[in-house]
């Protein structure tokens, strides 16, 4: 069965192939369309400008910051990146001020060999840090992950020495399709395709 014939089961897809812009945006329109009336969507792009590997949420907010949508909050840039320090705080202030908030946690991982460079999409959260064994608080009714380098030793090393082209190329894509689904599921736009560039 190709990626994300259904909707129901995990999403994964190599950022390299060629329809994988329209297959992502197909499945988060999915769970945009699926969200109960009324709920603010909020993306919460996790991650760091100090680390190559795990600036990947951090690029993608920022991405996402230069389309000025109407349809979501945005917290996690890479000038304002929300991070293990300001995490937990982050969270709190947006159950603050956004009643019912659906949260997309975006956030780069490891992998095996073989998965570098694919696109994870899936229900519940995020587990931010747990590649690095810390413990900080899941983020995001759905989740998305960009798998950058390989895990399993020396993870912190494996982020720093991780290929800024791989991280940007896997964020435009994922900015693009957040930005194509959300607008799909609010205005009943047809989908357009996104191809890496």
């Amino acid at each position: 069965m190709r990626p994300g014939n259904r909707k129901d089961t995990p999403f994964k897809i190599p950022h390299t192939e060629t329809n994988a812009g329209v297959l992502l945006t197909e499945r988060l329109t999915h769970y945009f369309q699926a969200m109960t009336d009324n709920r603010r969507i909020v993306m919460v792009c996790v991650g760091t400008d100090r680390s190559t590997g795990d600036s990947l949420g951090p690029l993608v907010g920022s991405h996402l910051m230069k389309y000025k949508s109407p349809y979501f909050d945005l917290y996690g840039t890479l000038e304002h990146p929300v991070h293990a320090m300001n995490l937990e705080e982050t969270l709190f202030e947006i159950d603050r001020i956004t009643k019912r908030p659906f949260i997309v946690g975006i956030d780069a991982c490891l992998g095996q060999a073989a998965s570098v460079g694919c696109i994870q999409v899936g229900e519940g959260p995020v587990r931010p840090g747990a590649g690095v064994n810390k413990e900080l608080p899941p983020v995001g009714d759905i989740h998305i992950t960009g798998i950058v380098n390989v895990g399993g030793f020396m993870e912190y090393f494996v982020l720093q020495n991780t290929r800024l082209h791989l991280v940007m190329r896997m964020a435009d894509l994922i900015a693009q399709s957040l930005y194509l689904s959300v607008s799909s599921a609010h205005r009943g736009m047809p989908l357009m395709a996104v191809q890496p560039e």
